[in-house]
């Protein structure tokens, strides 16, 4: 009983951990980057974890994965039909490009290949991953929590058409 109550308790903190990125903030809501930013009115959505009844294993699950729906282009790289994908994994989001720029130097000197997108309310994202299905960008996401717990908010674009 209150290993649910501990399991609960760490969800709702990485939940609320990544709710920033509701916001279009970088990783923390304190941050300078965050300064000016307002509701973006992107819609959001959230995959929520099994119930309880559904998942009776001892075994910690891993929180949620945010998922969001934009219109995005990429910013560092010519678009072309053989590199426009569908989901991509995003690590980072910024209001002014500069910072987003300084931080992709500091991912790409942990060995990710980052690119930037610019989404339609002019926000730009990181990402460190693209594919066309969505469960190998899931299973990536997953990876980088449990390799970078320093990225434990990264977070499911999907691109608009």
């Amino acid at each position: 009983m209150w290993k649910n109550s501990v399991l609960f308790l760490v969800t709702l903190f990485l939940l609320s951990s990544c709710a920033s990125m509701r916001k279009g903030s970088s990783k923390m809501g304190s941050s300078p980057y965050a300064e000016g930013v307002k509701n973006d009115g992107i819609e959001v959505r959230d995959d929520f974890l099994p119930s309880d009844e559904e998942n009776d294993t001892e075994e910690e699950q891993e929180p949620a994965i945010v998922v969001r729906e934009e219109r995005v282009k990429t910013i560092d790289v010519e678009e072309t039909t053989e590199n426009i994908y569908k989901y991509y994994v995003i690590i980072g989001s910024f209001r002014y490009i500069d910072n987003a720029r300084n931080y992709k130097a500091q991912l790409i000197d942990e060995g990710f290949v980052p690119v930037i997108l610019e989404n339609e309310n002019g926000l730009f994202r990181v990402s460190v991953a693209a594919y066309n299905e969505e469960q190998p960008a899931r299973n990536n996401i997953s990876s980088i929590r449990n390799h970078y717990p320093q990225y434990a908010d990264v977070w499911l674009l999907i691109r608009k058409q």
